[in-house]
């Protein structure tokens, strides 16, 4: 039900907005070092994988104000799941987003040290760049058995190097934990440089607990969030 609700709610504002989504792939963005290098994570089911709609959104805003200066994307590999009654299915998709996530940056900081490297997500993409970028992940007790599965966190040193962490819609602790996933920890090597958007009335991220979301969940892409976001990230030295 949470599932379909979603896609029909974001397929509607596609419609109506007439918006475009743009594709982008790791074979695109993996060839040559941008100034700015994004990577970004979609939300549950959202359109226009693999970085989604509101990835597609931030990236373009990107672009429009660079001023010359070139941008690659890059959206994170995992099924996005919308599969909230299977817990171990939809906790193997965050972590599958999180060992993407954490793959690519580690790429970018040794392959692209010149470059500006933005990460971010939006809705579960952004508790999947949380994830990525935690000092560690502590498991409930009822999922002991997959702690094996967990994937190790980033070096420091990877950490350091990010310029930016965006995220929209960032699933609360108490949203997260209702889904039966671990609680999000965030790291605070990237606390000064992330920025946070939560529409007012959005269940997702305002703390409520877990409930199909309402229509202010897939507006992040058109209500100017990721044009600020996108002017703050350049305003990043």
């Amino acid at each position: 039900m949470l599932k379909r609700s979603l896609v029909t709610i974001m397929c509607g504002v596609v419609a109506a907005l007439g918006l475009s989504v743009t594709t982008m792939t790791a074979q695109a963005s993996a060839a040559t070092c941008a100034d700015i290098e994004v990577v970004f994570a979609r939300g549950t089911v959202e359109p226009g994988a693999p970085i989604g709609l509101t990835g597609s959104s931030f990236v373009e805003a990107l672009r429009a104000q660079a001023r010359g200066k070139s941008v690659n994307a890059y959206g994170v590999n995992y099924p996005a799941s919308g599969g909230f009654s299977d817990r171990v299915r939809f906790v193997r998709s965050v972590v599958d987003g999180v060992k993407d996530t954490q793959k690519r940056l580690q790429y970018l900081t040794t392959r692209c040290a010149g470059s500006k490297i933005v990460v971010g997500g939006y809705s579960q993409g952004a508790a999947v760049t949380q994830y990525a970028l935690a000092p560690g992940i502590v498991l409930q007790p009822e999922y002991a058995r997959y702690r094996s599965e967990i994937p190790a966190p980033l070096p420091s040193d990877v950490v350091r190097k990010l310029s930016s962490v965006v995220l929209f819609a960032p699933p609360s602790n108490n949203f997260v934990r209702g889904v039966g996933a671990p609680a999000v920890e965030p790291n605070p090597l990237v606390a000064g440089k992330t920025l946070r958007y939560c529409i007012p009335g959005d269940i997702v991220c305002n703390g409520a607990p877990p409930a199909t979301p309402n229509g202010l969940h897939v507006l992040y892409a058109v209500n100017g969030n990721t044009v600020d976001a996108a002017a703050k990230v350049l305003a990043r030295r």
